[in-house]
C-alpha cells in the first residue's frame, strides 16, 4: 500500500502570528495558539481520511476487476444439519427453525397438533414447530382456523362470540361444541372412506 502524506498547512500571516514564536504567553494567548494548532491538525486528519477512502475504492475496483469474486465466498458459513437444507441454523443449535424439532436436545419447541387428515397409519398433523408455552398447541395459521370453526359452531348454537351484550358461554359449552365439530369431521372422513371402498369393490366386481 502506498504511503499517504498530507502536508501541514503553513499558518497564515496575521496580527497574532508572533504567538507561534513567542516564548512567554499569557493564558489567553496560549489557549488561542492551541486552538489554532487544533484546527490545523483536525483539517489534516480530515484530508487523510478522505484520501484513504479514495484509495480503498481504487483497491476494491482493482480486486473486482482481477478476481470478479465475492470476498465473502471464501468463508464457510454453517448451514442446517437437516439433509438437503441450506438455511442458517438457529443460535446454540445446528438446525434451522423449520427443522428445530430434529434436535433431540432442544426443550423450547413442540409440533403443532392440528389434525390435517386421518390415515390408516395414524392421524396426520401439521407438525410445524411452535413454542412449548403456546396453549392450545397450534401454529398461527391453524389457530385462526380453529377459532373460525369454533365461531361457526357457536353461531349454530345461537351464540355470538363477538357480541358484548350476550353472556359469554361457559367452558363446558365450548368444549362440547368443539367435540361435536371434531366428531362431525371424523364422521365425514369415514363416510368418504366407505364410499371409496364401495366404488373399488364395484369396479373389481
Amino acid at each position: 500500500m502506498n504511503r499517504i502524506t498530507v502536508p501541514m498547512d503553513e499558518p497564515k500571516p496575521s496580527c497574532n502570528s508572533t504567538l507561534s514564536t513567542a516564548s512567554h504567553l499569557t493564558r489567553t494567548e496560549l489557549l488561542k495558539r492551541r486552538f489554532q494548532n487544533l484546527k490545523r491538525l483536525s483539517k489534516c486528519y480530515r484530508d487523510l481520511y478522505w484520501q484513504l477512502m479514495e484509495q480503498v475504492k481504487t483497491l476494491y475496483r482493482h480486486y473486482l476487476y482481477h478476481y470478479a469474486l465475492n470476498p465473502f465466498r471464501h468463508f464457510h458459513f454453517p448451514t442446517c444439519s437437516f439433509l438437503g437444507c441450506n438455511l442458517k441454523p438457529m443460535p446454540f443449535t445446528s438446525f434451522c427453525h423449520f427443522h428445530i424439532l430434529s434436535d433431540s436436545n432442544q426443550k423450547l419447541y413442540k409440533p403443532c397438533n392440528y389434525l390435517i387428515k386421518g390415515a390408516e397409519a395414524g392421524p396426520i398433523t401439521c407438525g410445524k414447530p411452535i413454542l412449548r408455552s403456546i396453549i392450545p398447541a397450534l401454529c398461527t395459521v391453524h389457530s385462526h382456523k380453529a377459532q373460525k370453526h369454533l365461531a361457526r359452531a357457536l353461531k349454530r348454537n345461537s351464540r355470538n362470540v363477538s357480541s358484548t351484550t350476550n353472556i359469554a358461554p361457559k367452558f363446558h359449552t365450548l368444549v362440547s361444541e368443539y367435540v361435536k365439530h371434531i366428531q362431525a369431521r371424523r364422521k365425514e372422513q369415514l363416510e368418504n372412506k366407505s364410499k371409496t371402498v364401495f366404488k373399488d369393490r364395484m369396479m373389481t366386481a
